[in-house]
């Protein structure tokens, strides 16, 4: 009977020891891209997401949230940021939106590629997730 007290008692252990370094070392910052666009993300308070989609603002089309966020879960943080792909004028690149996880719940985030000031046009492109911290 002690024999089978010890395993047990080593699993948990063990078990344990595993949930602590997954913890302690779970990404604080998550990376998306296009190929994630229409999934569940599961995120942890306090965890930031970047979201990297190609664009080219030099064309008037730029990425924008169009759907509401639940601030109360997750909020943008600072402004989009666009990174060229070249210096060439007119070059594409790719634009990149951050969002902080602030509080436990769900919602979900929907951006449109568009030109901001065309509001009777689908846009060329979207995005959507749904959170879930």
């Amino acid at each position: 009977m002690e024999k089978k007290t010890y395993i047990v008692g080593g699993a948990l252990i063990a078990l344990l020891i595993l949930v602590v370094v997954f913890v302690a070392y779970s990404p604080s910052k998550v990376q998306l891209t296009a190929a994630n666009s229409g999934s569940t993300v599961e995120l942890k308070s306090g965890q930031v997401v970047s979201i990297t989609l190609e664009a080219n603002p030099t064309t008037g089309y730029t990425w924008e949230v169009v759907e509401p966020l639940d601030e109360q879960v997750m909020r943008q943080v600072g402004e989009i940021e666009f990174k060229r792909e070249s210096d060439a004028i007119g070059a594409g690149g790719v634009q990149i939106i951050r969002f902080e996880i602030v509080n436990a719940g769900q919602t979900s985030l929907k951006l449109a590629y568009h030109r901001p000031w065309e509001t009777d046009v689908e846009p060329l492109k979207t995005f959507y997730i749904q959170v879930v911290a």
